[in-house]
């Protein structure tokens, strides 16, 4: 019996699975925290953002102030977050060709990291927490550096590399840039505390400002490596099929790499480095809904933007009153699943 092939569309039942978890992570992160409130007031407080509308939600001022002030820009930013690092995972994978690439192990992420930290530590009186729209242009020229080096390096090895090649070139990139960016700090101690907290990943601190400089840049990449993906399912089969069926490889490469890194650089330089989200959510989405990436793109962008939240959550809640990095949370879940997932790859390639 020849197996069953898996969906190459998005049915419906998973995309409503994927907007169920976005709404119920996005509640959770409003209700639970350090100071638990009631759903029913938190769901009446958000409705009275709406013109018109003016119900009594039983919250005091302070509890209003932390659902409006503190937790909704900081679940929206997390959201908005985790969608961009899983969607440039998945359009990383597929235009590499290789299961294990995302943007904090090719280096992408230490790239874009150095140009927010050149900035930062050139300009000196720069703060992280409201950054200028020029601070997304500079990560965005780190990151681009960053993937060519990774690429340059992991194609030299010729045609019989193995998917570990690429990694490897990337954890020998990220290690010059971290290497770059500590003899910036030392030359500029000034602002060594401040770069420090953001490299370990976070979103305390998330106002309004940091979401709306993101958000276009995540409309504008959502965009594009959606409109694409149906060429990272034909890029799939390699260059000289794809180019045989009409398909300009290098271009559509270049055109997701650009995307990607944009999306990533964007993400960082409100969050910091959070490591893994592009390599979790991918993989968890092909192993349950197919390997087409006209599937798990869309669902890397919704199942991205619950799992940061939930981690973003977790961070919050599991040392109070402390807070623990977001990065080391997703670090801690991801290295595991790097593992799992490079066996797999290298019993597959034996």
């Amino acid at each position: 019996m020849e197996p069953v092939p898996r969906p190459t569309r998005l049915r419906p039942w998973w995309l409503l699975a994927g907007v169920v978890a976005v709404v119920g992570s996005a509640a959770a992160g409003l209700v639970l925290g350090p100071v638990s409130l009631p759903p029913a007031g938190v769901a009446i407080e958000l409705l009275n953002l709406l013109p018109g509308v003016e119900l009594e939600s039983g919250l005091n001022p302070r509890e209003s102030a932390i659902v409006l002030r503190i937790r909704l820009p900081r679940v929206v930013l997390g959201l908005l977050v985790g969608a961009m690092l899983a969607l440039a995972g998945g359009a990383y994978q597929g235009a590499f060709r290789n299961p294990l690439a995302e943007p904090y192990l090719l280096g992408v992420a230490a790239g874009a990291g150095l140009g927010v930290t050149a900035v930062v530590a050139l300009r000196g009186d720069e703060h992280l927490g409201s950054m200028p729209v020029t601070v997304p242009l500079a990560a965005f020229a780190g990151a681009l550096g960053a993937v060519a080096l990774t690429y340059l390096l992991g194609v030299a090895g010729g045609r019989d590399r193995s998917p570990a090649t690429l990694i490897l070139a990337g954890v020998a990139v990220s290690a010059f840039l971290a290497a770059v960016q500590t003899y910036l700090l030392q030359r500029h101690i000034d602002v060594i505390q401040e770069v420090y907290s953001w490299l370990l990943g976070r979103l305390s601190g998330a106002t309004w400002h940091d979401v709306r400089l993101l958000l276009p840049y995540s409309v504008v990449v959502t965009v594009m490596v959606l409109l694409l993906r149906r060429e990272l399912d034909v890029l799939s089969v390699g260059d000289e099929e794809a180019a045989g069926l009409g398909l300009h490889p290098q271009r559509s490469r270049l055109l997701l790499l650009a995307a990607a890194s944009l999306g990533t650089a964007a993400a960082v330089s409100v969050s910091g480095l959070i490591g893994f989200v592009g390599i979790i959510v991918p993989h968890l989405v092909r192993m349950l809904a197919g390997p087409s990436y006209r599937v798990i793109l869309p669902l890397s962008v919704l199942f991205g933007a619950a799992f940061l939240t939930l981690a973003d959550l977790a961070a919050r809640t599991m040392d109070i009153p402390r807070e623990v990095p977001i990065g080391v949370v997703t670090a801690f879940l991801g290295a595991p699943f790097f593992i799992l997932v490079l066996r797999t790859t290298r019993r597959v390639a034996l």
